[in-house]
């Protein structure tokens, strides 16, 4: 277990404490988590912001673990396996969360988590094969768009949501299309190994 894979570790730990955070039922046992009223319309609903800060942290970890792997020499089976694993937790069951919330639209959550699904099948089965499929800068793209849709919409998309503006929609709606146009592209990358002639 070596320094970026604690890295990586890190993010998953926080991706649990940020769905124990949203999904804990508080109420049961006496605690009432604050709400604030913004703008004279606006709820906030302290949980989600809490839950955005740790996001937030939970992202920069994203970035630093590949890097620190990279500039020491730390890459390793391991790491790569558990960055994928981490990345997914993170993103997919708070999108899972939020879609049920009703504050993303199911339809996103089902592309984002479908796409996911097919091309980390793709990436196994080519795998299998010993080949690899690089990662492309549509998907880097998609990535960025979602985590910071996600962020936004964890912070009620403040300060944009007090001139009616739902950035994290837009964002969230990009991310859903780079996710299909990557997801496209990496089977038309992968073809060749996966269609058996």
């Amino acid at each position: 277990m070596n320094a970026a894979n604690k890295i990586t570790m890190s993010r998953i730990f926080l991706s649990i404490v940020i769905l124990f955070i949203l999904l804990f039922p508080w109420h049961q046992i006496g605690v009432e988590i604050p709400t604030y009223i913004v703008n004279g319309s606006m709820t906030i609903d302290l949980r989600y912001v809490i839950a955005g800060v740790l996001f937030i942290i939970a992202s920069i970890t994203d970035f630093i673990d590949g890097k620190v792997a990279r500039k020491y020499n730390m890459v390793t089976d391991f790491g790569k396996m558990i960055d994928a694993i981490s990345d997914k937790l993170l993103t997919n069951t708070l999108i899972v969360v939020l879609a049920a919330e009703n504050m993303v639209h199911p339809v996103i959550a089902v592309i984002i988590i479908g796409r996911d699904i097919i091309v980390d099948s793709i990436k196994m089965l080519i795998g299998n094969k010993g080949k690899a499929v690089a990662a492309i800068s549509v998907a880097k793209y998609k990535t960025a768009s979602l985590m910071v849709g996600l962020t936004l919409k964890l912070f009620y998309d403040l300060p944009f949501s007090l001139i009616s503006i739902r950035i994290s929609d837009y964002l969230l709606i990009l991310a859903s299309v780079l996710a299909i146009l990557s997801g496209a592209k990496y089977y038309m990358m992968a073809r060749e190994y996966i269609i058996d002639k």
